[in-house]
């Protein structure tokens, strides 16, 4: 949700009753603290930032959200015990991203205060288990509240969520896909033209599995050999350390961190580097034919673009609607 989870989304979903997560893994420090005050300027609901723990930066970053009084910090790779402490020392709740049992009974014995559950079908960085298998085996492993994300747009997979015991559901594709997000015209009319088989997880945009729109330029991707990739990948990598105001040590730092814990080669590690870059592309700039565009399968059940507010509502009522349905069968 980089470039699209901005502060003016993250306030109209908060104040639709919602809890926006600002998407400040693209985001320098100085560009944070400003996407902060903007929410805070627009709506007094709580919020939430999603963090990158492998930046050089995190530790200032959640110091900045305990000063700010922000809610939560989400993480999409997981943070060290050092990471959640100094979260909860400053009041800040934390909620891992996760995509597999043992990864939330790790970060759930290091204190963290929720899971959120990734299954398979969810856009961006995802793994092979889809949601229906994932979030029951969470559910059944941590004394957590787990929200599930990976395939859900609507009221009736709310109620889904809830019976397999999740405390609510997330959803980017959907709210990227509303008339307060801040994509482009024509790169909506992308998503909501896709069907449920034209998306790919492919390992040539960043050197993880990453779920994105199936694209020319995404099949070119596909197709390059090693040494095209590699060109491309440094030169992409230079621009968002322009963008980001890293030094080219900080962002090595941040790749050796990337690298951790991974079978990544360096060509990799600088193409994950470079990954701000081609969402940028794509989400803010307008330009679908040199960039790359994050998806969950779900893209193929949405035909259309509601506020905010329309969607949340529309959500709660089919909810009820569903549970008014399963109560006449019981």
């Amino acid at each position: 949700m980089g470039y699209v989870s901005t502060a003016a989304l993250v306030a109209a979903t908060s104040s639709a009753g919602g809890f926006g997560i600002l998407a400040a893994a693209t985001m320098s420090l100085d560009e944070l603290r400003t996407a902060i005050a903007d929410v805070k300027r627009a709506t007094d609901a709580p919020f939430g930032v999603n963090l990158r723990a492998d930046l050089p930066d995190a530790r200032a970053r959640i110091d900045l959200l305990i000063r700010e009084n922000v809610r939560l910090a989400s993480f999409a790779l997981a943070p060290d015990r050092d990471l959640i402490r100094r979260c909860a020392d400053g009041g800040v709740l934390t909620m891992p991203s996760i995509g597999a049992r043992r990864h939330a009974e790790k970060v759930a014995a290091w204190g963290a205060d929720a899971v959120l559950v990734q299954g398979g079908e969810g856009g961006g960085h995802t793994g092979t288990v889809p949601t229906t298998l994932l979030l029951p085996q969470v559910v059944d492993a941590v004394d957590l509240p787990v929200v599930a994300a990976g395939g859900f747009f609507d009221g009736r997979g709310l109620v889904a969520a809830l019976s397999y015991g999740a405390a609510g559901i997330a959803m980017g594709t959907r709210f990227l896909l509303t008339s307060d997000s801040p994509v482009g015209a024509e790169v909506k009319r992308l998503y909501l033209d896709a069907s449920v088989t034209d998306t790919v997880v492919t390992t040539r945009v960043d050197g993880v599995p990453h779920r994105v729109l199936r694209t020319p330029f995404v099949a070119a991707l596909e197709r390059s050999g090693r040494v095209s990739a590699l060109t491309r990948a440094l030169r992409h990598a230079a621009t968002f350390r322009h963008l980001s105001g890293l030094s080219w040590p900080a962002l090595l730092q941040a790749g050796r961190a990337a690298r951790h814990g991974r079978n990544l080669t360096w060509q990799q590690t600088i193409m994950a580097a470079g990954t701000p870059v081609l969402l940028k592309t794509a989400m803010a700039d307008g330009r679908p034919d040199y960039g790359v565009m994050a998806a969950g399968q779900v893209t193929g059940l949405i035909t259309d673009l509601p506020s905010c507010a329309t969607l949340i509502t529309r959500i709660m009522a089919e909810a009820e609607d569903t549970l008014t349905r399963l109560s006449k069968l019981h």
